[in-house]
């Protein structure tokens, strides 16, 4: 078998695949609004449960739902009807995924949703089968053609798009933000690109705060001890009125003037560039890139004249931020 049989067999795979999914977007109707209300409105957690395939297809979908703020887990088949019946309790939300409806492993975990009132969603093919008699929500995946004829292709690849479509939908309908995204994913390039502001700057004492009508000498102390490269300049309200970068400084003794005696205020670039401190890091580091600068004022909401912190450039990049 040469190799250009080999890419003409993928794009067979992937075309029975897009039929199918092209199949189940036709299928969608209110069974599906039903599911996601019921799952955002869920107060405990919702399980998933398959088997096989299937199986795999409800870990994955109950990872989705989890990292979108919906407390999820997947249980197996096969140790249900050994005890793990008892993991579920009446205030969960049961959802079976199986293409027939009829495997044996899951009667049992029907039987006892049913026994119990647990709200059961069912994601099944086949109207005639006992998932979809029993499930209280009938989420109707289309009855399609396998890649090799029996191999679960297209039907798992509807049942992970139908999984997708319901975190997705409960993730907005809860109105689940980038915020709470970033709390349950801290780590790796994905939490990294998730940090606002408020996570890198520099506050309180480490603020090189300076008052506009003190002499550039005192001002000098300020910068050497805080080591940010920057003077944040006030007024007597403590209003923030300019920014001295060190730069600035090197310009300024470049003219030859008489640095000790000139007064802050004299120096400072006014209406320094500022940022909320909710935005996120990445649109920080955007914004210094676009204005060739190094460093930001950091306010929070519609105060723009009071500084709560400081954000540099090394701050940002030193979490991994691009």
């Amino acid at each position: 078998m040469n190799n250009k049989k080999f890419t003409s067999i993928a794009k067979d795979v992937i075309n029975l695949e897009i039929k199918a999914l092209q199949k189940l977007k036709k299928n969608l109707n209110n069974e599906f609004n039903k599911a996601v209300i019921q799952i955002a409105k869920c107060q405990s957690k919702v399980i998933l449960c398959g088997v096989g395939k299937s199986g795999l297809i409800a870990s994955k979908i109950a990872a989705t739902l989890s990292s979108v703020g919906t407390p999820s887990f997947n249980l197996s088949a096969g140790d249900s009807s050994h005890g793990d019946l008892g993991s579920i309790s009446k205030k969960d939300i049961l959802i079976l995924i199986s293409y027939s409806g009829q495997t044996n492993e899951l009667k049992n975990i029907i039987q006892y949703a049913n026994r119990n009132k647990i709200l059961l969603i069912g994601i099944v093919s086949k109207k005639e089968s006992i998932l979809y008699k029993a499930s209280d929500i009938k989420i109707l995946t289309p009855q399609v053609k396998e890649s090799g004829g029996i191999v679960p292709t297209s039907s798992t690849t509807t049942q992970l798009a139908i999984g997708d479509a319901i975190a997705i939908a409960t993730m907005q309908y809860k109105k689940f933000g980038k915020l709470d995204f970033k709390k349950i994913h801290p780590a790796g390039s994905l939490g990294a690109q998730l940090k606002t502001v408020e996570d890198v700057m520099v506050v309180g004492k480490k603020i090189p705060f300076v008052n506009e009508n003190i002499k550039m000498k005192e001002a000098l102390k300020i910068l050497n001890n805080k080591k940010l490269g920057v003077l944040i300049c006030q007024n007597k309200k403590r209003e923030t009125v300019g920014i001295i970068t060190d730069g600035q400084i090197r310009r300024f003794n470049q003219k030859k003037h008489s640095l000790q005696t000139v007064k802050v205020k004299n120096i400072m670039t006014r209406k320094p560039i500022a940022i909320d401190k909710s935005d996120l890091a990445a649109k920080a580091l955007a914004l210094m890139n676009n204005k060739k600068i190094t460093s930001l004022c950091v306010f929070k909401g519609k105060n723009l004249k009071k500084t709560i912190g400081v954000v540099h450039i090394h701050h940002i990049l030193q979490s991994n931020i691009s």
